[in-house]
């Protein structure tokens, strides 16, 4: 209880102090994450939708393997990626490896099945109550796809703010790619557990609450700027 007591008030002191590390770190955090979770959403929202239109042979096998790559483990997403951008491996050469944009990719590599996957739930039941209209419109595929990312727009936000739920707590992929280097990768989640690593509690679970709060901040300012709360289809 006392830690918790402590880290609240080591935490509200950061953060009225303006302390530059916690500033720092946080703004890394979010940079990373978001970064992530846009070029995931450029990916997986218009695959979940595709998948919903489209129908081909092997379409249930790709969405099986969509639902089954939600659950990568983090640490062999970040192995697999740290052996890419290594110096021995094909994208060596690039020098990415632990630097942000490792870091991005990793969580890109998470995020999107999570988001493609939510997406595709969700414009496959919007999907067969506009069939019959986009179909007797004569519209091309193309036009589907658009109307419905369009008209399913608040639905497919949730699967976006999913996948920065997951990416904001996300340790184990940017522990390995990152490398945790003090004022270049250092993040949120990587700091609180190297704080854990040398028992400085109190520290750990200031950085804790940040975390929580930074998350809780921009879900709730985009859920105001989109006003989800307005009454309407979603």
């Amino acid at each position: 209880m006392n830690d918790i007591l402590a880290g609240l008030i080591h935490a509200a002191h950061l953060i009225f102090t303006l302390d530059a590390d916690l500033i720092e770190i946080s703004v890394r955090s979010l940079r990373v994450t978001l970064s992530a979770v846009v070029v995931s959403s450029l990916i997986g929202l218009p695959l979940g939708c595709w998948l919903a239109v489209q129908r081909f042979r092997f379409r249930r096998l790709v969405i099986a393997t969509l639902n089954a790559l939600m659950g990568l483990p983090p640490v062999v997403v970040g192995l697999i990626v740290y052996l890419l951008l290594s110096r021995s491996g094909p994208f060596g050469v690039f020098g990415l490896l632990f630097t942000p944009t490792a870091m991005i990719i990793a969580q890109v590599v998470i995020l999107t099945p999570l988001i493609a996957s939510i997406s595709h739930q969700a414009i496959r039941d919007l999907w067969a109550e506009y069939h019959d209209l986009l179909i007797s419109l004569n519209t091309t595929r193309r036009q589907r796809i658009l109307t419905l990312l369009w008209d399913g727009r608040r639905a497919l936000l949730t699967a976006s703010l999913a996948g920065f739920g997951r990416g904001i707590g996300e340790v184990g992929a940017i522990m390995i790619v990152g490398g945790n280097i003090d004022h270049a990768t250092r993040v949120l989640t990587t700091a609180i557990s190297l704080e854990t690593g040398k028992g400085n509690f109190s520290l750990a679970l200031a950085l804790g609450f940040v975390l929580i709060g930074l998350a809780v901040a921009v879900n709730l300012i985009i859920h105001s700027l989109s006003r989800t709360e307005v009454s309407g289809r979603w």
